[in-house]
């Protein structure tokens, strides 16, 4: 993740303590020195919606072999013993697992930030005070858009109207609540509008992704944004960004899964004001660029360990089987070893990059998704050859 908000304004949020500190340097296996990763489950498979970029392939129906109750419980253990300090809970659904809030405060109880990641249709103001009475740090709901945009992208009418009210049963019991935003050539016209939603809606927070070729998004290949869009959509996220401060408005400000925007950040800054751009250069030096088989790592609803929520072709393991840190501590895979000291393996334009310790090689599974080679280029890098370097 690239917190905007951070780097232009350097204030600090929760994830910051982890995403920014000079202790990240060197960790091999977590967040930090001695931590865990944040480690994103998808605790099931099944979804009342039908979302055309699920990188699960979601849909509404029951699948079998998810760990049980008793399972996740021990995984949640195993997770406590290695220091996660984040479990975050995704689908599918999580909401529709009967057992989510015995898990969610399964995992405060034993010291970890359980967040929620969700399509928000499901959370009722009963629904909304309980996920804050079990202590879950963060919610993220999914849009893609207002009302007839995210309404296709989801897959069902009456979605967005369904999750605007989760949003609002969130907002009303104080529960803090953000977006999730993929970005791609069918919503990029959204962006105004989204944070003129966040604003009328008091929402706290909101994620820009991109769109990362993995499950039902393979088929989005196409419909990705070019390299012109995402430099145009940079500019909007970050002039609304400095709106809002200038007007007092304390809103957090993300992107996520593409490292690239960080860098982009640093060298817009550098034109404008080279003190402020050095800082910026620090944090994103702190930040290390991509993490996935380092500080993020995934668990899927059978219980099988991978690099991140979108390599789920790549396991490490199953938790079934093995503590979760004996698994991600075990470099015997190539892949998690590479992961865990990429640099000489990448190619291409990664290879050659000046800003390679910012960014980290970007995120693999886009690079494997459109060239066949997992350590090749990402194809979602939109600074020029001159920009990082090449000649």
């Amino acid at each position: 993740m690239i917190s905007v908000t951070k780097l232009l304004f350097n204030t600090e949020y929760f994830g910051d303590s982890l995403r920014y500190t000079k202790s990240s340097k060197g960790s091999l296996h977590g967040t930090t020195a001695g931590s865990g990763p944040v480690v994103v489950w998808n605790s099931t498979r099944t979804c009342n919606l039908k979302c055309v970029h699920c990188y699960m392939e979601s849909d509404a129906q029951k699948y079998q072999g998810e760990l049980t109750t008793e399972e996740a419980k021990r995984f949640i253990d195993d997770l406590a013993d290695f220091r996660v300090p984040v479990l975050l809970f995704s689908g599918g659904e999580p909401l529709i697992r009967p057992d989510f809030f015995e898990l969610a405060e399964y995992a405060a109880a034993k010291g970890i930030r359980p967040t929620l990641s969700t399509n928000g249709t499901l959370i009722t103001r009963e629904v909304a005070q309980r996920i804050k009475n079990i202590g879950v740090g963060y919610v993220g709901i999914s849009l893609d858009g207002l009302r007839e945009v995210n309404d296709r992208f989801r897959g069902k009418a009456g979605a967005f109207q369904a999750a605007m009210e989760g949003i609002q049963n969130c907002v009303a019991v104080g529960q803090r609540v953000g977006l999730r935003f993929t970005i791609n050539s069918h919503n990029l016209n959204e962006l105004d509008r989204i944070f003129d939603f966040i604003e009328e809606e008091n929402i706290n927070r909101v994620c820009f992704y991109h769109l990362v070729y993995s499950g039902r998004g393979n088929q989005m290949i196409k419909e990705d944004v070019s390299p012109e869009q995402s430099r145009q959509a940079m500019e909007t996220i970050i002039r609304r960004t400095i709106d809002f401060e200038e007007r007092g408005l304390k809103k957090e400000i993300l992107t996520v899964d593409n490292h690239c925007d960080g860098v982009y950040l640093y060298l817009r800054t550098l034109q404008e004001d080279p003190v402020k751009a050095q800082e910026v250069k620090e944090l994103i030096s702190m930040n290390g660029g991509n993490r996935s088989g380092i500080a993020f790592a995934e668990v899927d609803p059978l219980g099988y360990v991978h690099p991140d929520q979108f390599t789920q072709h790549i396991t490490f393991g199953n938790v079934r089987e093995r503590k979760f840190g004996d698994i991600w501590t075990d470099v015997s895979h190539p892949i998690l070893a590479g992961l865990k000291d990429r640099k000489p393996l990448l190619k291409g334009r990664c290879s050659k990059c000046q800003y390679l310790d910012n960014c980290n090689g970007n995120f693999r599974t886009r690079a494997e998704a459109v060239t066949g080679d997992f350590w090749e280029s990402d194809p979602a890098c939109y600074l020029t050859d001159e920009e990082i370097g090449i000649r």
